[in-house]
């Protein structure tokens, strides 16, 4: 797990990790940073400094292929194929929380959530 916002590409031509700009660039890194925004830890980039002492994402967003390439992934598909405006949101550095730790989660993305929908 993680705590960030990522956006296509996720794949690139090369199969390795290396920013891969779609045609909506722009578009997906504005709706990505209204995610971010709202949740103060996400958006400080660092989230998970136990776990991955290297990992910075600036503004609690990243291109998924700049973090690691996805070859044939659902956001990428779901973009060039439907026109759907795709992004995936790592909720946390722990992939499988408690069942109490939930409201905290709730709590943490629930300004996120309202701001995403507002971008429609």
């Amino acid at each position: 797990g993680s705590l960030v916002v990522n956006y296509p590409f996720d794949d690139d031509e090369q199969g390795i990790a290396i920013y891969s700009k779609s045609p909506d660039d722009a578009v997906f890194q504005s709706l990505a940073l209204a995610y971010s925004k709202e949740n103060a830890k996400m958006y400080q980039g660092s989230p998970c400094k136990d776990m991955y002492p290297t990992e910075y994402f600036p503004h609690g967003i990243t291109n998924g292929a700049q973090w690691y390439n996805v070859p044939g992934g659902m956001q990428d598909w779901n973009y060039l194929h439907t026109n759907c405006f795709e992004v995936t949101i790592e909720l946390g550095c722990v992939k499988y929380p408690r069942a109490e730790e939930l409201p905290k989660y709730w709590a943490q993305n629930r300004r996120s959530l309202l701001q995403f929908m507002k971008q429609v």
